[in-house]
């Protein structure tokens, strides 16, 4: 099973609004065929296992093991549906990580293997499967995105002078910021994010998609010049009132009295955007931690640079701290909401975020 979470993550990034997921095929302890599901789409990861077994051993396929990390689908979507096939192929043992909450699935596809005659044993490694498609499984629970909030923070607590744009964290945390964001769907970031640093929110730094960018504009100053404009991805502008601006992006109108954020969830949720990373600044991410409306923070902190005064970092996380990586003079530190079940797993910090 930890063989198909590590296949699995290959798919980080190309899959969603899927989950990600991977399957091995076993035979007398040997690998006969492995395989993940590559996009969005595509043939999920038990179709490709099963077709990457070479044509001298498919005879051993009724008397292997399937494992694959997510109950397998039993209902017609972009494909077939992937429990028909291991019926089809005469697999007599499967063994599941998790169930699947899609309420189109949730328990269908281990009824209709159990009903084929097909031992099932699950769930294995559950809370390993479930943390590697989080963004999945609290888009399907909560009916709403899953939040990460990110922000990078000199030695003494602060994310950036009031006179000028201050660059805190190296360039390999850079990298790996950029890597995030091809991971997750949409980022969001307030205005005076915008009119301070002009940031071009993309993947520009690392191979991968660009995700949605997402503004929170209230009184509409954002001036068409700005990068974010740029037409490069989809961008979409939260802001009260009617408005003829366009700029190359999509605005919507939030009515008087209506939370921003409220709308901002709402919009992901009805355009299957399962996931946010809200980058800045500082109002914005304090907003969602006052609010209890988030998942997981990853924080950079240049543990070299003072500055002494300037925009004082969010407080009042209180998050279970998972993991720290260290790049140089910057650490990286994992933390995820006390009240996510996800947090009561030790055995996660080894895991890859």
């Amino acid at each position: 099973m930890s063989r198909c979470l590590q296949l699995a993550v290959a798919g980080a990034g190309s899959v969603a609004p899927n989950p990600m997921v991977g399957a091995v095929l076993v035979y007398n302890d040997i690998i006969l065929g492995e395989g993940y599901h590559q996009n969005y789409g595509g043939p999920h990861a038990e179709v490709n296992c099963f077709e990457s077994v070479g044509s001298e051993n498919r005879k051993y396929i009724p008397d292997s093991t399937l494992y694959v990390s997510l109950e397998p689908c039993s209902h017609y979507g972009k494909t077939p549906p992937c429990a028909d096939l291991i019926i089809r192929e005469g697999v007599k043992r499967v063994v599941i990580g998790m169930r699947d909450p899609f309420e189109s699935v949730d328990g269908r596809g281990i009824e209709k293997l159990k009903n084929a005659g097909i031992e099932v044993v699950f769930p294995v490694l559950e809370s390993e499967a479930g943390f590697l498609n989080r963004r999945f499984v609290s888009f399907q629970k909560k009916h709403r995105p899953y939040i990460i909030l990110k922000w990078a923070q000199t030695a003494d607590g602060f994310i950036g002078s009031a006179e000028k744009r201050l660059h805190i964290s190296g360039m390999a945390s850079n990298r790996l910021v950029h890597k995030w964001r091809s991971e997750e769907a949409a980022i969001l970031v307030g205005v005076e994010t915008v009119l301070h640093d002009d940031p071009q929110l993309t993947t520009r730094l690392w191979p991968g998609k660009n995700p949605v960018r997402m503004i929170i504009d209230p009184k509409k100053r954002l001036p068409d010049h700005l990068r974010v404009f740029d037409g490069e991805c989809d961008t979409i502008v939260f802001t009260n009132g009617s408005s003829n601006k366009n700029f190359r992006a999509e605005w919507i109108e939030v009515g008087i009295g209506d939370s921003f954020v409220d709308a901002v969830c709402r919009t992901a949720f009805e355009r299957k955007l399962q996931s946010i990373l809200v980058e800045g600044g500082s109002k914005t991410i304090q907003h969602f931690l006052d609010t209890d409306l988030w998942d997981e923070i990853r924080m950079i902190t240049n543990t070299g640079l003072f500055i002494g005064e300037g925009i004082a970092a969010p407080f009042g996380a209180n998050g279970k701290h998972i993991l720290s990586e260290q790049f140089g003079e910057d650490r990286v530190d994992y933390f995820l909401n006390p009240g996510n079940p996800l947090a009561a797993a030790g055995s996660l910090k080894h895991f890859e975020f």
